[in-house]
């Protein structure tokens, strides 16, 4: 795949391809939130210790900026081919992982492979798609909401087939992911537009703050939320007297509800504005969280759909917001912006085990449920332009 010129034309096969990168890797990713019921029960884990297993994960995720800040001045492609088959394989072994401590390990390697493509993978998608920058990064979350939506069903389905200790078979879909990649992305370059000149670290840091500072309050206001969905809500639903496979299911349902979603608000928010989307988002997900708790069985799947499509629709279009407010350094705005991202979804899941260990996990969800609305004012820290930027 050769980067075309036209530097104002949304480039559909070439950002579908990063896009399938995405979402071969958040696949494996997503096998996590499935397992843990098992891995709980295996290694007679508390949920404060379950949830640690993310922070182990997600603690990389540090290392974003500084691999941003290289990307501006390096080609990094290879980080990008490489980690569907090193997430693939790490998270493929957790099931014979013989300890705590080598779990732990595993997904250290899966964490430093995620940052890796992270940091680099949207802001070539960025880069490609012109001038419809939140189509780009909806053609980008549609891929890892299909990955978390593909992967409990995946392992759950594969622990039927082939037990818990047969699942690393599965990480050979990686090794193929990143050979697809390799002969797709070999012309590729992560660096910006060579007319382009990118500012000084410092200086780009110091540009960055006043939107920086809003987009971590509003990131702060949905963690607790996205931690309790993405990472407990099989373990919810176990709890409240649900089959493995229908808590997995439930997992894949509220994801796949979350594709539509991203790829709708990032496309919409191009013509309506940035943060018209974003009050969208923190007034309706916390109405459907607290009817989500009301019900049960059945009457749940239609309240995760809306739930899914609303809570994680947003995504996209904080990430528009950020790279297309730092065109100088682009790959250092998004490092920066996926590890505080990332570092408060760590603390947020180490506060909802906590909480559900000293309570439980539906009063936990209430508590996400009034925080994501608590945020909804902050949106108006963002500044007027954000709003008024629409591409045409």
């Amino acid at each position: 795949m050769e980067q075309n010129t036209d530097q104002n034309k949304f480039h559909t096969s070439a950002v579908s391809v990063i896009s399938t990168g995405h979402m071969v890797h958040d696949t494996y990713t997503a096998f996590l939130p499935a397992l843990l019921p098992v891995l709980m029960e295996k290694f007679s884990l508390t949920n404060t210790t379950a949830g640690l297993l993310s922070v182990f994960a997600q603690a990389p995720s540090l290392l974003q900026p500084f691999i941003g800040h290289l990307a501006d001045r390096r080609n990094l492609r290879y980080f990008i081919i490489l980690t569907p088959a090193i997430s693939g394989t790490a998270m493929s072994l957790l099931s014979i992982a013989p300890h705590y401590a080598f779990l732990a390990f595993l997904l250290v390697i899966t964490g430093i492979s995620s940052a890796a493509l992270h940091s680099v993978a949207p802001v070539l998608a960025g880069t490609l798609s012109g001038n419809k920058l939140g189509r780009g990064m909806s053609f980008w979350m549609v891929g890892g909401e299909l990955g978390r939506t593909i992967g409990p069903l995946l392992v759950v389905t594969a622990i039927g087939y082939l037990t818990l200790e047969g699942l690393p078979w599965l990480m050979f879909g990686g090794f193929f992911a990143s050979i697809f990649l390799y002969i797709q992305l070999k012309d590729a370059t992560t660096q910006p537009r060579s007319n382009i000149s990118q500012l000084p670290w410092k200086a780009a840091l110091q540009k960055m703050r006043p939107i920086l500072i809003p987009v971590f309050i509003l990131i702060f206001s949905r963690s607790m939320m996205m931690a309790a969905l993405t990472t407990f809500l099989p373990t919810f639903l176990t709890n409240e007297g649900s089959s493995l496979w229908v808590a997995g299911a439930s997992l894949s349902i509220l994801e796949a509800a979350g594709v539509v979603g991203a790829f709708l608000a990032g496309s919409l928010s191009d013509r309506l504005g940035r943060r018209k989307m974003l009050v969208i988002s923190f007034s309706a997900t916390p109405v459907f969280m607290l009817l989500f708790l009301q019900v049960k069985g059945i009457l749940q799947v239609p309240l995760l759909i809306f739930l899914g499509f609303f809570a994680i629709s947003i995504t996209p279009v904080i990430m528009a917001i950020v790279q297309e407010n730092f065109p100088e350094n682009r790959a250092l705005a998004n490092g920066i912006y996926m590890a505080i991202n990332f570092i408060l979804m760590s603390a947020a899941i180490l506060m909802v085990g906590k909480v559900a260990d000293l309570s439980s996990l539906r009063f936990t969800f209430y508590m996400a449920a009034i925080l994501v609305a608590a945020g909804l004012p902050f949106i108006l820290l963002m500044p007027k332009s954000i709003s008024n930027l629409s591409n045409t």
